[in-house]
């Protein structure tokens, strides 16, 4: 763990949600601002933040992307999919993700 959250308990669950949200995005990170027991979790808010964010750059990237090339570069969309698994490999072990770009721009807008 890095020292952003030596001074908080993260147990399983929030690493579990972390993962689910980095895979699902984004719609688990949608369902996770939805619960008020999880959505202020320091922890889980960070990688939720991100994960949302991330979900909803990929979505529309990918859609453009897909229609400008006509189709062709929609294979690159798992590629990013793989990069997702990752992080919320990472963030199942108790890591904090930097995603380039994403968390600095989660970080100045304070939402996480």
């Amino acid at each position: 763990m890095t020292d952003q959250f030596v001074n908080e308990e993260v147990t399983s669950d929030d690493k579990l949600w972390a993962l689910l949200a980095y895979l699902f995005t984004p719609l688990v990170p949608v369902i996770i601002l939805l619960m008020e027991d999880k959505k202020n979790r320091p922890y889980l808010k960070a990688h939720n933040v991100q994960a949302l964010v991330f979900g909803l750059v990929y979505w529309v990237l990918g859609s453009i992307v897909a229609v400008v090339t006509l189709g062709i570069g929609s294979c690159l969309i798992p590629l990013l999919w793989i990069l997702a698994i990752y992080w919320g490999i990472q963030a199942y072990q108790g890591k904090y993700v930097t995603i380039p770009v994403i968390t600095n721009f989660v970080k100045k807008q304070g939402w996480a």
